[in-house]
């Protein structure tokens, strides 16, 4: 059966968004209702391949899935998310879990803690706080995972 050069030409368009799809990896997020930055937190996930779905908790349950999950107080913020195996607590950049699901550490997660101003989520124009991402070992100790400049 031949194809036309059209035919071929589509299919060829058809590849790289299959490809795409695939790569679009799932992440549920727990936050509180109407938490603005968990929003812009997630649009920033979905802008960079995850599917980012979120679930609304009352604040009480939402410490307790932290505290239940790994996330050591010192490191808490204002979300929470679940993405294959891994825990990450706060405004992480999308590149940061990348890595992480790349490297497959044996840890709990990434934290950002708090919510500084520029992170992923928290962006305010131009001015950045500069901030580090924490990888949580299993035992609760933590270390640099990535660094990010304020100016």
């Amino acid at each position: 059966m031949k194809r036309s050069l059209a035919t071929w030409a589509f299919a060829l368009l058809l590849i790289p968004a299959a490809q795409a799809l695939a790569q679009v990896t799932p992440i549920k997020v727990r936050k509180t209702n109407g938490c603005g930055c968990c929003l812009a937190w997630m649009e920033h996930l979905k802008g960079n391949g995850f599917a980012a779905t979120g679930q609304d908790m009352f604040a009480g349950l939402l410490v307790r899935f932290k505290l239940a999950n790994g996330v050591p107080p010192r490191m808490v913020s204002c979300h929470t998310a679940l993405v294959d195996g891994y825990v990450i607590e706060g405004h992480v950049p999308a590149s940061d879990i990348r890595r992480l699901l790349a490297e497959r550490p044996d840890a709990v997660g990434l934290a950002v803690p708090e919510m500084p101003l520029g992170s992923p989520g928290m962006d305010q124009g131009r001015w950045r706080e500069a901030y580090d991402v924490f990888l949580i070992h299993n035992d609760g100790l933590t270390e640099v995972f990535a660094s990010y400049e304020g100016n």
